[in-house]
């Protein structure tokens, strides 16, 4: 269930060019207006080099915006430099991909408790929320398994656990299911419905699959860099829910 509040995302005007100032500049973002409010689950899809890529990396405060404005949970993005983006990321986002970038020769447990050590957390502190996400994501009894000791589905699972590590705004998600078997990618898929719906998390799903994406409230279309649909899907979103579309 949707819980459309405040815009915890809030674009406009964004673009994103490479190669800026040189007879090679190519625009990759043509000016997108997205706002997403908080407690929402979107899906963002899109062909192949359709700019979905070059916006998760934006939306995630991975890279900056060429132009236009992002304002991150009301913190505006734009105005802020490298240092405190990074802060602001480890905090405010939590990222599962596709690959599951697990660190590797480092136990489960150390990996989920790894973004809360960059925040400061005490050790007996990261310890205990660690267990409880791991036991959330039912992978309780893998906590000293490495990422070579774990099949594809239990990576990806230490992986949401570690995402949700630092208690995030918003969990960005990039093809979780890419990898995984169908079975698989449907237990996966189940856990970030039950993150939604119990703890009201904003969802970013980044997708090429159009199933996944009609699971979600909210489907966002891309092409060649344009927004081309910002449909809803769960009626029980309001339709100020999906703020502006972008030419």
């Amino acid at each position: 269930m949707s819980r459309a509040g405040r815009p915890i995302i809030s674009m406009r005007g964004i673009v994103k060019s490479f190669y800026v100032g040189t007879p090679n500049e190519l625009e990759i973002l043509h000016g997108l207006d997205i706002s997403v409010p908080e407690g929402q689950f979107v899906s963002i899809v899109g062909a192949s080099g359709s700019g979905k890529s070059t916006l998760m990396n934006i939306v995630g405060a991975l890279d900056r915006q060429t132009a236009g404005q992002y304002i991150l949970d009301g913190i505006d993005i734009t105005t802020i430099d490298d240092a405190e983006l990074s802060g602001i990321r480890n905090k405010k986002i939590g990222f599962v991909f596709q690959t599951f970038n697990l660190i590797a020769r480092t136990s489960a447990l150390k990996n989920v408790e790894l973004p809360m050590l960059y925040a400061g957390l005490p050790a007996k502190e990261r310890t205990r929320r660690a267990m409880e996400l791991l036991e959330m994501v039912e992978m309780s009894d893998r906590t000293k398994h490495m990422p070579n000791e774990l099949s594809g589905g239990q990576k990806q699972r230490i992986a949401i656990a570690r995402a949700m590590a630092n208690d995030p705004a918003i969990i960005l998600a990039d093809e979780p299911t890419g990898a995984l078997d169908s079975k698989t990618g449907r237990l996966v898929m189940d856990i970030f419905h039950k993150l939604h719906r119990e703890q009201g998390k904003t969802i970013v799903l980044i997708t090429h699959n159009p199933e996944l994406a009609e699971e979600t409230d909210r489907i966002i279309t891309l092409s060649d860099g344009r927004i081309v649909g910002d449909r809803v899907v769960n009626e029980e979103v309001s339709g100020e829910a999906t703020g502006g579309l972008a030419e």
